[in-house]
């Protein structure tokens, strides 16, 4: 009943309803076609480079799969001979999108790439967009993006990866227009124009048209020749592994650049095209272990946030496990990670508090935490906190001391000690406040324990060994830590208290929860002292399940009336002086 009933309120209950949700109608699936522009580039050396479309992932919701098929080099004709265009086709469903875009090859002399606009070009891409019709999938054309070109003559040339050397001539001097490059003077006086073909294709099969190269060269432009060079591979000599010598590419992005025009294509495709504007969004920062993003670590974007920061810093972290140790600083205000996918983003660490720091002194519970959120005002959505210590005692997976934090679809795991409300503050002074909505917290003894006031909101509670749910070190006329419509559930086997006191004024109420048969008869331990029970304050209100029975309950426990538990409301609870509701949002 118990474990039934977990699935319907808490944690994995609205993971399985996104799953359920989108695997009735899978996930849309984004192909991407293209050169090195927008290629997804390898990250050994520290390699700087990034394609856009190796980034756009970062602007979409789960709902969408970015499958980047673009390859350095490639035209819309060799992408073709070489089989490429086949591999995708293959792979495409009803419903999907195919980004297409070529030009910067198809200009080459070379006859393995070279196609003619107007022509052999054109014909390329109405192919790939018939194709992807056929397959009841929608392309999308678009034009190639703009070099970084300020020279007024400059050379048909791509700076290629670690090829330009410091012995070179010197370049010409830039000046301040940004000088197109794709359109091509022939021997005859002629102009081939590589930029029209997608937009000309795009009218005549009635397909959406971006026109990336206006996007980027007004982008650029108002960069300027200094500023510009922040978004594309210049590298000074002896700074970068990947390219010793320097490098001086005006084709390529950087990682940078790579997000900025990632950013603009999302903007252009959320106006273009309808049916992907539900799933595109904006954030300031991406964390990404596969380079997809602006850092490869948590921490990076947590010291990257502007200091006492008014607005709200949004931190999008793309699937994998983040061992690290982390501080958000105090400082660090206002801070929203958000895991791209529910449950896929691990923040892991394995301290406990035997754990030796550098002078061979044990770290104790507090220096045990996996990570440490001090500023306020922070918000997670979708994140896994762990401790990955094991069953060695305190092990803190996430310690908060910032006032209104807000955890939704959280999972916190580990072993003792596992979350560690602490907001400790001055007798008397409002503690800090935390909400928790819908999160799973797993561990052994006193595992949610501190001194903050806390909401949990359809939480579920699990145990996996004989212990205590909470440690509750509540300060005298605090509120401590109340549990509305959670459940509590344990390993089999294992016997279970509500709480002990770890302090005398332990504050912990139960409401409209159920509660599994671990729970002892006796609900509530006085931690050895019988002196806690005189002052602890521990409430039932309205429960349900095997646990809940109150028949022999300690005597310094109490069942409380429907007035005394309209008092415990989320938005009274919570309220402080800036009448905060985090569940009204």
């Amino acid at each position: 009943m118990i474990k039934k009933l977990f699935s319907v309120i808490a944690f994995a209950l609205a993971v399985l309803l996104v799953l359920t949700s989108a695997g009735e109608k899978k996930p849309v699936t984004v192909f991407m076609i293209g050169d090195s522009t927008m290629a997804n580039k390898p990250l050994d050396n520290d390699n700087q480079e990034r394609g856009w479309g190796q980034m756009l992932s970062g602007y979409f919701t789960s709902d969408v799969v970015v499958d980047n098929h673009a390859v350095n080099g490639r035209s819309s004709l060799s992408f073709i001979n070489e089989g490429r265009w086949d591999a995708v086709i293959g792979k495409v469903q009803p419903g999907d999108y195919v980004i297409i875009q070529f030009g910067h090859n198809d200009e080459k002399p070379k006859p393995d790439r070279h196609t003619e606009p107007g022509s052999t070009f054109d014909d390329n891409l109405r192919r790939f967009c018939r194709e992807t019709m056929a397959k009841g999938a929608t392309p999308i054309l678009m034009n190639a993006i703009v070099r970084r070109n300020f020279i007024p003559n400059p050379e048909d040339k791509d700076d290629a990866f670690g090829k330009t050397d410091e012995k070179e001539k010197p370049q010409p001097v830039e000046g301040d227009t940004l000088v197109e490059t794709h359109i091509l003077t022939r021997a005859d006086g002629s102009k081939a124009n590589y930029l029209l073909p997608p937009a000309t294709v795009a009218r005549e099969l009635g397909v959406p048209f971006v026109d990336m190269n206006r996007i980027t060269h007004d982008y650029i432009e108002r960069l300027g020749p200094v500023e510009s060079k922040k978004l594309f591979c210049w590298i000074e000599p002896n700074t970068n592994i990947a390219a010793i010598k320097g490098r001086k590419d005006n084709t390529h992005l950087n990682i940078r650049g790579g997000r900025i025009i990632a950013g603009l294509a999302a903007d252009a495709l959320a106006e273009t095209v309808p049916g992907l504007r539900p799933f595109i969004r904006r954030t300031d920062f991406v964390v990404a272990k596969d380079g997809s993003g602006d850092f490869f670590t948590v921490q990076e974007a947590f010291d990257a946030v502007p200091d006492f920061r008014k607005q709200t810093t949004t931190i999008l972290l793309q699937p994998g496990v983040y061992e690290e140790k982390l501080v958000l600083a105090e400082s660090k205000q206002n801070v929203h990670l958000i895991a791209r996918e529910d449950g896929a983003c691990i923040l892991s660490y394995g301290n406990c508090a035997k754990t030796l720091n550098r002078f061979g002194e044990e770290v104790g519970t507090s220096g045990s935490s996996s990570c440490y959120i001090y500023a306020p005002g922070f918000t997670a959505e979708g994140i896994t906190f762990r401790n990955s210590a094991g069953r060695v005692g305190q092990a803190v997976a996430l310690f908060v001391k910032g006032d209104r934090a807000v955890f939704r679809r959280c999972r916190f795991l580990g072993n003792q000690d596992t979350l560690y409300p602490h907001g400790e503050s001055d007798e008397g002074a409002l503690q800090t406040r935390e909400y928790y909505e819908d999160c799973y917290i797993e561990g052994t003894v006193d595992f949610i324990f501190g001194w903050a006031t806390c909401v949990f909101n359809r939480c579920h509670l699990h145990m996996t060994s004989n212990g205590y749910y909470t440690a509750a070190s509540t300060l005298q006329g605090q509120t401590g830590f109340v549990f509305h419509n959670c459940c509590l559930t344990a390993d089999e086997g294992v016997l279970s208290y509500l709480g002990r006191p770890w302090r005398p004024y332990s504050n912990v109420v139960f409401i409209n929860c159920e509660m599994g048969a671990n729970i002892r008869p006796e609900g509530w331990h006085n931690w050895g002292k019988t002196a806690n029970e005189a002052t602890a304050r521990y409430f039932e209100y309205g429960n349900t399940g095997p646990g809940a029975d109150t028949s022999r309950r300690v005597s310094w426990s109490r069942q409380i009336s429907p007035s005394e538990a309209a008092a415990f409301s989320i938005e009274k609870v919570l309220a402080g002086s800036d009448n905060w509701n985090p569940a009204g949002k």
